[in-house]
């Protein structure tokens, strides 16, 4: 098949194939190191019956590639998991068991995802307006005064960790000024406007320092599409400025920005965990670091299971944007 459903074809099962490849590095990191792994993955606490049961559900004496087929397999149909007094089933797509507080993984997910989702979907709003908006300003006013203090700001914001940025704001805004009380997190069906207000701070601590990428990335684009020859004819035909910039420049840098923010989706994972660390936001960030300190597993691979899974998701449906931005990509 050829054209633009070809080209979606092809994005699909590449999206597939890297799903499996990171199924696999995820299940030979994780389980199949040295070491007693039915152990870790019960935890400390467990006694030497209940090692020999998680040994048992997690197949540990059947050969790797059997290893990894059940555990594919228990993601893709499901499986059953003995608690020792009761089987308990776990519904596909079935990421395992927490045998440290008797949990489906999955279920744990779902319930800190949407904090982590209205995190991250809100400050990716801003860390666009923001650092789009200022490359623009940027490649605009180039060789003024303007353009140099945006970019001293976009390499200072590119230069600055997450947590010492919210730190100052939580000290400036809520502490000095008390302009806002510290956040608190609030679900968006019990009341928006806290909910609001309560990721007013984490937003922009985390779009303040992911918008400087997009900045820089918009301002050279600009540039480049400001230097080449149909917008020299624009100008000769006494077409504005600001239309030029607009309707024009700005279209053609369109393209790399998008495909910047899928990648941005997956690095910013790092700055989220922080984020909802620094201002005890009950996401994934925060499960994870509790998972990692506890050492609890399946709770650590299922996480990141998951958020492989959106980033993957991610940078496809970023393909799919930067294609119908630029059809050369479809015909490559």
């Amino acid at each position: 098949m050829n054209g633009f459903g070809g080209f979606l074809l092809r994005r699909a099962a590449g999206m597939v194939v890297t799903l499996l490849a990171v199924s696999v590095l995820v299940y030979v990191v994780f389980y199949a190191t040295p070491g007693n792994v039915a152990q870790i993955t019960c935890g400390p606490r467990c006694s030497p019956e209940q090692v020999h049961q998680v040994a048992t559900q997690l197949h540990l004496g059947d050969p790797l590639y059997l290893r990894y087929w059940h555990f594919l397999q228990g993601i893709l149909v499901g499986q059953d998991y003995s608690t020792g007094t009761s089987v308990e089933h776990c519904s596909a797509p079935c990421l395992g068991l927490s045998y440290q507080t008797d949990q489906q993984v999955l279920s744990i997910i779902l319930t800190r995802l949407p904090v982590s989702f209205s995190l991250v979907a809100g400050a990716m709003v801003l860390w666009l307006i923001i650092g789009v908006g200022t490359g623009v300003l940027s490649a605009w006013r180039r060789g003024r005064l303007s353009e140099r203090v945006l970019t001293a700001l976009t390499l200072a914001g590119w230069a600055t960790p997450v947590f010492v940025l919210g730190l100052v704001l939580v000290i400036v805004v809520c502490g000095e000024l008390q302009l806002l009380p510290f956040p608190q997190y609030v679900k968006l069906t019990d009341d928006p406007e806290q909910w609001a207000w309560g990721l007013l701070l984490p937003w922009l601590s985390f779009a303040l320092i992911e918008s400087a990428p997009f900045a820089r990335l918009t301002r050279s684009a600009m540039l480049e599409t400001l230097a080449e020859d149909h917008i020299r004819t624009f100008r000769a035909y006494g077409v504005s400025e600001r239309a030029i910039v607009g309707r024009h420049a700005l279209r053609g840098a369109l393209a790399p920005v998008i495909a910047l923010n899928a990648n941005n989706l997956g690095s910013g994972i790092g700055g989220a965990v922080l984020t909802e660390t620094l201002f005890g936001l009950p996401g994934i960030g925060q499960e994870l670091v509790r998972a990692v300190k506890v050492v609890d597993l399946p709770v650590v691979v299922g996480m990141v299971l998951v958020v492989a899974f959106f980033v993957i998701v991610a940078n496809a449906v970023a393909d799919v944007l930067y294609a119908v931005a630029d059809r050369r990509v479809v015909i490559a």
